[in-house]
């Protein structure tokens, strides 16, 4: 064990979830209804017409409930920092409409309050995979145009009504992952195959130009305000030394690193361009968009998971149980339980990746293993011996750790699911994340009580150390 660390005085330590995963309480508090809720297998199944019982987001781990115990836990292990999100149907329940609900509002008074009290820093985002049901029913999500002002004013309500509160924010989840999975991320109710990839693209340009629009109103409104983009980070290798495989690993990279050019740089790369020429496909854009997205974040935000490999050659083309977002599994690597591929090493390229690319400060925003875990009782507490967690997570920071070595700027790290959390890709509560168990099971059963895992000491002592416990 060291006793120094790389990691910066005022590095943020803490952790992350979002709204439809923690809240429940779905019909309460005047929420509209949001694609989540018709979502009940997550992205690995059909949508459903209504709400049905087995969907355990409906009341997921009861956060709107217990958001003051559960702040306070974090508190115990030392956050600095919690990424939460604002579920857009709880301040617009359609997303249409032009007054806010005054009692979704008072709700995030009620959470930032409790952050506050403990000397915690919100990182908000604004929309996370949680499209008001309504705006994808209605207008297909965000094939359509008009979205883009119904955004503008949830943005607008947020940052006049907590920007003086928050610093941080991002405007959308993993904003890349609207192309693989377009109801969920995107509110797009045509089902997938019947897409065709201009009317994708299209949805894409809108939600830039959205993004974009929200940076330029939080300057406005709340000059104070650090805004981000958020990325699903997805570092690529090529299967075989060949320069075909090369140049699979490059056209891959290109089309995650599209975004955050975007973001980042303020208008469309060549390489996409060449991408929109060669699938025929002329975007609708005005030049007020291209005035918009000149508007460029402050920072840039990421998830990191897994890394995966690329081939040239059709016949290797074999997606993997976890490739959801293509790719294939790279020979080299274990892989979790639901097959993500483990790769401690792929954080510290991705990270040098972007700083190199981008210059913009750095945030990891999710970073965990899902795993099943086992409740039991150790001199009359119940805990859980997750030792392939911290395994995982210590591995992945001392790699964060070579990076700030390396000369990149990160500002900070937050573990995805810090809690248990229903899952976004299959909607099971038995793909567990968190330093704190909740007692729920897939079939809905459970007390919902929590219970702190070995977990939440090893990363107790983690940010107390600032990352000097770390064993390298």
């Amino acid at each position: 064990m060291s006793t120094t660390t790389p990691f910066p005085q005022g590095f943020l330590w803490g952790g992350a979830t979002a709204a439809n995963q923690v809240e429940g309480a779905y019909d309460q508090g005047g929420k509209g209804l949001s694609v989540q809720d018709v979502m009940p297998r997550g992205i690995v199944g059909p949508r459903t017409a209504e709400p049905t019982v087995d969907n355990l987001k409906l009341e997921a781990i009861d956060f709107y409930h217990r958001y003051a115990e559960d702040i306070a836990l974090f508190a115990k292990m030392g956050f600095g920092v919690y990424r939460f999100s604002i579920a857009w149907s709880r301040i617009f329940p359609k997303g249409d409409e032009a007054e806010p609900n005054e009692e979704g509002l008072a709700f995030y008074d009620r959470v930032l309050d409790e952050l506050e009290k403990h000397g915690i820093e919100p990182l908000v985002t604004i929309s996370h995979y949680e499209t008001p049901l309504h705006l994808a029913e209605t207008y297909d999500g965000w094939t359509d145009r008009r979205l883009i002002g119904f955004y503008e004013n949830y943005a607008r309500t947020l940052f006049e009504r907590y920007g003086s509160r928050v610093k941080y924010w991002l405007t959308f989840n993993e904003i890349n992952s609207l192309l693989h999975a377009p109801f969920m991320s995107g509110g797009i109710n045509t089902p997938k195959e019947q897409l065709s990839d201009g009317q994708l693209y299209q949805a894409m340009h809108h939600e830039l130009v959205a993004s974009a629009r929200a940076t330029r109103i939080a300057r406005e409104v709340a000059p104070n305000a650090q805004i981000g983009c958020m990325v699903l980070s997805m570092p690529v290798y090529p299967l075989t030394p060949s320069p075909a495989d090369a140049l699979s690993v490059m056209d891959f990279d290109h089309s995650n690193l599209v975004y955050g050019d975007v973001h980042t740089r303020g208008a469309y790369p060549g390489y996409f361009l060449r991408t929109l020429r060669e699938k025929g496909i002329e975007l609708e854009i005005t030049d007020q968009d291209r005035e918009d997205l000149t508007n460029t974040v402050d920072f840039v935000s990421f998830s990191y998971y897994m890394s995966v490999a690329a081939t040239a050659d059709p016949a290797k083309k074999v997606a993997g149980e976890g490739n959801i977002m293509g790719g294939v599994p790279n020979p080299t690597l274990e892989a979790s339980e639901w097959g993500w591929q483990i790769d401690p090493v792929g954080l510290r390229l991705v990270l040098n990746q972007f700083w190199d690319r981008w210059q913009k400060p750095l945030f990891i925003v999710e970073n965990g293993l899902g795993a099943k875990d086992q409740l039991v009782e150790i001199d009359g507490v119940k805990t859980v011996i997750d030792d392939y967690r911290i395994a995982y997570l210590n591995d992945h920071l001392v790699q964060v750790g070579e990076a700030i070595t390396d000369g990149v700027d990160v500002l900070g790290y937050t573990s995805w699911g810090c809690i248990d959390i229903v899952s976004a890709s299959t909607a099971q509560l038995s793909k567990r994340y968190g330093f704190i168990y909740v007692d729920r099971n897939d079939d809905g059963s459970g007390t919902l009580e929590r219970f702190e895992k070995k977990s939440f000491g090893w990363y107790a002592e983690v940010i107390r150390t600032n990352g000097a416990s770390l064993t390298r």
